[in-house]
This record gives C-alpha cells, sequence and structure tokens, in this order.
C-alpha cells in the first residue's frame, strides 16, 4: 500500500452507494417489496440475484425488474415497472450528509471529483435527477454504460483518464474492500468507509485528514 500522506491529492474519486449515500432504510426496502406484493426474504433474493446483471447494463431497467418478477412469480407492466423505478430510486438516495457536502468543498476548492459507481440505466438518472449537485462532478464512471464493473481493473483506469489526474494523485472512498484493494492496485490512495466517524479518524492517521476541512 502507498503511503498516503506523502502523496499530493489532486482528486477525490467517490463510490456513490453507501459512500455519498446513507445506508438504506428499512422503510423504503418495505416499500419497494410492497410494489410487487412480495415477502422480504424471496423479495431480497430475487433482488440481488440479477442486480450485478443490471449494474453492467447487461440488462436495462426494463428487463431487470420483468427478471425479478419473474422469479417471483408476480404480474408486471408499465405502471409497476415506473412504481419499482421510482421506490427503487428512494431506497439509494437517502444522502449522506457529511461526505455530499465535503465533495461540494472540495469542488469549490478546485479539487476535482468524481464518482465511480456499479450502477443501473434508470438508477443513473434517478441519482442524478434527485442530486443535481453529483453534475457538477469532474467525472462519472458509471458500470453500466461500460459493460464492466468494480473491482474490474479496467473501470478504475476509465475514471483516472476521465479525472485527467495522475493515479498516484488520487485518492478513492468505497464501503467495500475489494474495491479498495483493486484501487490501491491500480496506483490510488484508497479509504475504506464504513461510517463517518471511522473515516474522519482513518484520514487523520494516514496524513490526510487536512482534506477533510478544505
Amino acid at each position: 500500500m502507498a503511503d498516503e500522506s506523502k502523496i499530493k491529492i489532486s482528486a477525490v474519486l467517490f463510490d456513490y452507494g453507501m459512500v455519498l449515500s446513507s445506508v438504506p432504510e428499512e422503510l423504503h426496502w418495505r416499500a419497494l417489496e410492497r410494489v410487487l406484493g412480495a415477502e422480504q426474504a424471496d423479495f431480497q433474493t430475487a433482488y440481488w440475484k440479477y442486480r450485478d446483471a443490471y449494474d453492467r447494463g447487461a440488462l436495462s431497467a426494463q428487463t431487470y425488474w420483468e427478471s425479478v418478477a419473474r422469479e417471483l412469480d408476480k404480474p408486471i407492466d408499465a405502471e409497476v415497472l415506473r412504481a419499482l423505478i421510482d421506490a427503487d430510486t428512494v431506497v439509494w438516495t437517502q444522502p449522506n450528509v457529511e461526505m455530499m457536502e465535503w465533495a461540494a468543498r472540495l469542488n469549490r476548492a478546485g479539487i476535482k471529483t468524481g464518482i465511480l459507481s456499479n450502477i443501473g440505466d434508470a438508477m443513473e438518472l434517478g441519482v442524478l435527477g434527485r442530486f443535481p449537485a453529483l453534475g457538477e462532478f469532474t467525472h462519472h464512471t458509471f458500470s453500466h454504460r461500460l459493460g464492466i464493473a468494480k473491482p474490474d481493473a479496467e473501470i478504475y483506469r476509465h475514471a483516472v483518464v476521465g479525472l485527467g489526474v495522475p493515479v498516484g494523485e488520487i485518492l478513492f472512498v468505497d464501503d467495500r474492500e475489494e474495491n479498495i484493494l483493486a484501487a490501491r492496485a491500480a496506483g490510488m490512495a484508497a479509504v475504506h468507509y464504513s461510517g463517518h466517524e471511522g473515516f474522519v479518524e482513518e484520514m487523520q492517521r494516514i496524513g490526510l485528514g487536512s482534506l477533510l476541512y478544505v
């Protein structure tokens, strides 16, 4: 692992889910499950079974939700599809206020910001529609557009090119350890996000605490 304390940081690359957004709330999951009238355990199994294919763009929002509904033996039409997309967007668009505010400060300070997220087509539209400020980030790398997803090395290279700074000057923040390891293998500094207090402590420990107060 690189010594982050000796590295100039010119850009911060954020994961979206559970970094810029907060952990999904149970009431929002239950609302999504009710759209199909499905039991929680059955719904969660079907939801995650096809999610990687959705995030990679192998399935569109329509074909993803048709696959989930078929797995649950539930009918789906255009109205139900729209309700599923909307409820799914609500699940994943509860903001992590501290990180959103930090990203805004970085932008104002002239430090480049990017998003590197495994995300499906309708979810991208929902997230950017709900949080217009994310459109001000320097670059977005969304998995469904590329047909690849973290922790594939190629998606990190795409983000580096989009940010336009040396890879060693990028700090990456993600909630999954495998994605952090892949970012470090690509040459980035990287911090695992598992809660804001721990994140702040880790930033200070590695000598990047001042970056939090731009």
